[in-house]
């Protein structure tokens, strides 16, 4: 082009159409500067513009440390645009990344201005992971894409984390009063959103006497979803009450990764914590116990009170997996361990450490998640679902 019988070689000025519109001058100006040095330095706020320039002129090393960089400054603020950019240059690590880190950070830290960046796509993904680090129980990540959908709709909003629970509330509220009768993600403002809300767990909602009113009352969702729901939980609830129901006898990681109980806890500091997690239990009264760097669980029958029944059987199993994280100021994974999936057979009141921790590994905040199978869901009944 600058030489020879090219047309461009006599020309002193030279203009070039370039389609994407993340490159700038600046951009171009590195991109070619990396061609006469080994070391660019790229600042986190000039990464995308600088991979679109790298992309379009095929810096292939250019491109490998722009993905670096990306990876390293992951963040609140970075992560959904860094997400989108990986996507259109083909950046699969970079992406991967993206979305591990909303896994991790999406329910424990959760930030009202992410939720209005969050596309339905991503969200989708996100919510259908047996992965995501559940803080609490599944009621939590309902409560979660109820605010994630009113800032999706109402995206001028712009008040503190806490008042947003109230104002969406209220907002839906209205909306009810203008479609009497009908479900929100059954209008034409809600069906865009139905393909995120299908990835609910509902029958780890309904098993809770107060998230069922409200999500009943929220009338969000639609009722039929929740009545083969109750169908199904109802089932369940007779066999731990009349049927020999002893839980799961061996793993299912397809069952677990698609049906399993999410739930989680955040360990502020050292010490010693006792928890149950709410819900119909179906006669297993699981107590959680993190005491002297060892997570025990229990199963209680007869030493402490339970508000519900309990199962009397001899033996009774759950098929669960333990995680454990602790987090940086920026979401970033410090450190972690993981249960694997398992089997756990218990007697009555019997109680077994699942993990012993290593005190190099004890960085509060500690975050807990857990996924549980009590109940074994393969019986006839359940097909029709």
């Amino acid at each position: 082009m600058f030489s020879g019988s090219w047309k461009e070689s006599s020309m002193n000025i030279i203009e070039l159409e370039i389609p994407d519109q993340n490159i700038d001058v600046e951009a171009l100006q590195v991109a070619f500067g990396s061609l006469y040095r080994d070391d660019v330095l790229i600042k986190p706020s000039r990464v995308v513009a600088i991979l679109a320039a790298a992309c379009l002129l095929q810096l292939d090393g250019l491109i490998q440390q722009c993905g670096e960089t990306m990876k390293e400054t992951i963040n609140v603020k970075t992560v959904c645009g860094y997400y989108t950019s990986a996507g259109t240059y083909g950046l699969d690590s970079v992406k991967k990344k993206c979305l591990e880190w909303l896994l991790n950070n999406l329910m424990t830290h959760q930030n009202a201005e992410l939720f209005k960046e969050l596309s339905i796509n991503v969200m989708k993904q996100l919510i259908g992971s047996s992965n995501l680090f559940v803080m609490q129980v599944e009621m939590d990540i309902y409560t979660a894409l109820k605010k994630w959908m009113f800032l999706q709709l109402v995206p001028s909003w712009n008040g503190s984390l806490k008042q947003l629970l109230t104002e969406t509330d209220v907002w839906f509220s209205k909306q009810r009063k203008d479609f009497e009768g009908m479900a929100f993600l059954e209008t034409e403002q809600g069906k865009p959103f139905v393909s995120v809300f299908r990835h609910l767990r509902l029958q780890y909602i309904i098993s809770d006497l107060a998230s069922a009113r409200i999500i009943e009352q929220d009338a969000i969702v639609p009722s039929e979803w929740l009545s083969s729901v109750y169908k199904q939980q109802w089932f369940a609830m007779l066999r731990a009450e009349q049927d020999s129901e002893v839980g799961p006898q061996e793993i299912n990681k397809e069952e677990l990764e698609g049906n399993s109980m999410r739930c989680g806890r955040k360990l502020a500091k050292d010490g010693e914590y006792c928890w149950r997690w709410t819900g119909f239990n179906f006669g297993f009264d699981l107590l959680v116990t993190y005491t002297n760097r060892y997570i025990i669980f229990k199963r209680n029958t007869l030493n402490q009170p339970c508000s519900g029944s309990v199962s009397l059987q001899p033996r009774r199993s759950i098929a669960f997996r333990l995680r454990l994280a602790s987090f940086d100021s920026s979401g970033k994974l410090i450190c972690s361990r993981t249960t694997g999936y398992q089997i756990l057979t218990l007697e009555k009141d019997q109680e077994q450490v699942v993990m012993n921790l290593d005190s190099r590994l004890l960085i509060f905040p500690l975050y807990i998640c857990c996924n549980f199978l009590i109940e074994n869901n393969r019986h006839p009944e359940n097909t029709e679902n």
